[in-house]
């Protein structure tokens, strides 16, 4: 089979890249490196370094022979979403349906899309919600995802295309982008590991379903392998808030950072968790990884990633 994965030199679509290479996929990565960083890539990746939005992208996916395009180019950050609407819909609306309009014409038959759990259902009415919870997001960021959702089911109805949408947890592991502002744990180890202190966001006891990457990067494989389309919800059923977070992970890295609190973060809701039941029935997933076990090869990796820097910070 083989594969276009955009976004994948990013942290959730290099995982995805990697398990399609380990199941025998033949494996084409579009990124933009904006955000992502050609680092992740794992060998045996064709690498292409271009924008969903461009008009290129067209070309790309007309002589590719792609038997599914998997899609994680996206403006992620809740908070970037709120100061800039627009440039957010710009990426991920319209370089969406850019990239859609391209499949269309080539003859596509399969797209799965990575939507958020998190953002697109807004403050839950029961908890963990399942896939026909009202959809409410409170940010320009949710509201984009399921914009493209709508619009995924066009493109089913119209084309015949078989489209699956994964509405993702908070999503945590190695390859996470520090630097930015989505990513809490990648956020927090990286300032722990180098003496700085983070700071939680309102009083940090907001809730998220924290799902390790590599169960997401598993759903993604099990969703190649679908020939009906479908929406579903990929996370733990857990609830955890901030501080706890904080502290299994202050705890995994050795560190004695205080617990240091701001302003609460606007666009984001209070409690987010989701029923992961539909992911078993119809796709045989479900998560595996432990949130303590997944902050612990999470803390491992940037730990062994921070090393230069902390050995460098100790000389001065």
């Amino acid at each position: 089979m083989k594969a276009l994965v955009t976004g994948g030199a990013g942290f959730i679509g290099s995982h995805v890249a990697e398990a399609y290479l380990k199941a025998g996929f033949q494996v084409t990565v579009v990124d933009n490196l904006s955000t992502g960083d050609n680092g992740n890539l794992p060998p045996g990746v064709e690498f292409i370094e271009a924008d969903i939005g461009d008009r290129v992208l067209s070309e790309i996916i007309k002589t590719g022979g792609f038997d599914l395009v998997n899609h994680h180019a996206a403006q992620i950050d809740v908070r970037a979403s709120v100061k800039d609407p627009v440039s957010d819909a710009r990426t991920n609306i319209l370089g969406s349906l850019n990239l859609l309009e391209a499949c269309r014409a080539a003859g596509i038959k399969k797209f799965i899309f990575a939507s958020t759990g998190g953002a697109i259902y807004g403050e839950q009415d029961y908890f963990p919600a399942n896939e026909e919870h009202p959809q409410r997001p409170v940010s320009p960021y949710g509201i984009t995802k399921l914009s493209v959702e709508k619009y995924l089911y066009y493109y089913r109805l119209s084309s015949g295309m078989v489209t699956v949408v994964l509405r993702y947890g908070n999503v945590y592991g190695p390859r996470q982008n520090a630097m930015g502002e989505a990513g809490v744990m990648a956020i927090f180890a990286r300032k722990m590991l180098l003496g700085q202190e983070p700071v939680i966001n309102g009083d940090g006891l907001q809730t998220r379903d924290y799902v390790y990457v590599g169960d997401v990067a598993r759903a993604n494989l099990l969703a190649a392998q679908r020939n009906q389309s479908g929406v579903f919800n990929i996370g733990t059923g857990k609830e955890t808030n901030v501080i706890d977070v904080f502290h299994l992970l202050r705890d995994a890295l050795f560190s004695t950072v205080p617990d240091v609190y701001g302003p609460p973060a606007p666009g984001e809701q209070r409690r987010s968790v989701l029923d992961w039941a539909k992911a078993e029935k119809e796709m045989g997933w479900r998560p595996a990884v432990g949130l303590k076990e997944g902050i612990g090869l999470t803390a491992d990796y940037f730990r062994k990633r921070y090393e230069a820097e902390i050995e460098g910070g100790k000389r001065r």
